[in-house]
């Protein structure tokens, strides 16, 4: 009975110790991604199990970082776990920056980790720079407008061959600077000529002077050749100038004879009013004409002989004005005897 009880108890050790085993198993198994130290291991790019179970506790993709880690040390990059893995925690492109970080080393580039992660936290796409430090990218400008001394418009297009400056990515301009520029040395060259001619006689002018002045610095590009694709010549900008010039001259003499005959209708109206005024006046003389000539008669100054006269020089008056050609009798000159009246 005792070895019965002896032999249960051995039983309920061995499996509750086998059940601990195999729950201690499961959690390594769980926690460890074994097959991925195996890879790592075979792979010469060693990782602790110990710094894998601390990434998958952070939460940080294991089977990217360490596929993206042996491919770097196969490829001969000076790179640690530690650069990968805190670039990762950061929000940076792991994948993107050992790509560029290959690439930059196979072409024999001067690219350092840090240099490589800090492009790429700076939203930088790091790849594109290196592989355009590899292979120069060709920008094409739209169309531009210029006008030369001559006052000829001529419409540009260049193709500016450009290679990427890796240290110059963080902080250099892109490519709307590339082309502004562009734009500028162009303005410059056209502008700056004395004929449209001597441009499209020697487009390389362009050129020269777009180079000549470094338009590249402080960009994240070196500009290797400016070639002008196109140039068509545009409007007469001298000839539509000019002829809005005299159109505005028009416009302001037209102005002024209007001012001028505004002042002249306003001086013609203030003389008519002074006629009237005038006349006015002399018909309010003229009424007193008759009552001095009866006050004459009746004082004994004026006889009947001289009234007489009087009255044939103002008939004579009228008809001299009547052969004239004075149509206006409004004012003939009129003596009545005021004895007439009685």
């Amino acid at each position: 009975m005792l070895n019965m009880l002896l032999v249960n108890t051995s039983l309920y050790i061995l499996i509750g110790v086998l059940s601990v085993v195999i729950l201690l198993i499961a959690v390594f198994f769980a926690l460890v991604p074994v097959n991925i130290w195996l890879r790592a291991l075979v792979s010469g790019a060693h990782v602790s199990m110990a710094r894998l179970i601390g990434m998958k506790i952070r939460k940080i993709d294991i089977g990217m970082l360490i596929d993206n880690y042996i491919n770097a040390k196969k490829a001969g990059v000076k790179i640690t776990i530690d650069d990968l893995e805190t670039h990762y925690l950061a929000g940076g492109n792991v994948a993107r920056v050992v790509d560029a970080l290959i690439t930059a080393h196979g072409a024999q580039i001067n690219l350092p980790v840090s240099t490589a992660k800090a492009i790429d936290l700076a939203n930088r796409d790091i790849l594109k720079a290196v592989q355009n430090s590899v292979n120069p990218v060709v920008i094409r400008t739209p169309e531009i407008c210029a006008v030369s001394k001559d006052g000829i418009e001529l419409k540009v297009k260049a193709r500016v061959t450009v290679r990427s400056d890796v240290n110059k990515q963080i902080g250099g301009a892109g490519d709307d600077t590339i082309i502004a520029r562009i734009g500028q040395g162009i303005v410059t060259t056209v502008g700056s000529a004395e004929t449209h001619q001597v441009v499209l006689e020697n487009p390389d002018l362009i050129s020269k002077t777009i180079l000549e002045q470094g338009l590249d610095e402080g960009t994240a590009y070196q500009i290797l050749s400016i070639d002008i694709a196109d140039i068509d010549v545009g409007r007469n900008i001298g000839a539509q100038l000019e002829a809005q010039r005299a159109e505005a001259d028009m416009q302001i003499a037209q102005a002024r004879a209007e001012e001028r005959r505004a002042m002249a209708t306003a001086t013609e109206q203030e003389m008519r009013a002074k006629t009237q005024e005038m006349r006015a006046k002399l018909i309010e003389n003229e009424a007193t004409v008759p009552l001095s000539i009866a006050k004459a008669f009746e004082q004994g100054q004026l006889g009947v002989m001289d009234y007489y006269q009087l009255k044939n020089v103002v008939a004579d008056t009228n008809m001299r004005n009547a052969i004239g050609g004075t149509n206006n009798t409004s004012h003939a000159f009129t003596i009545n005897n005021p004895k007439d009246k009685q």
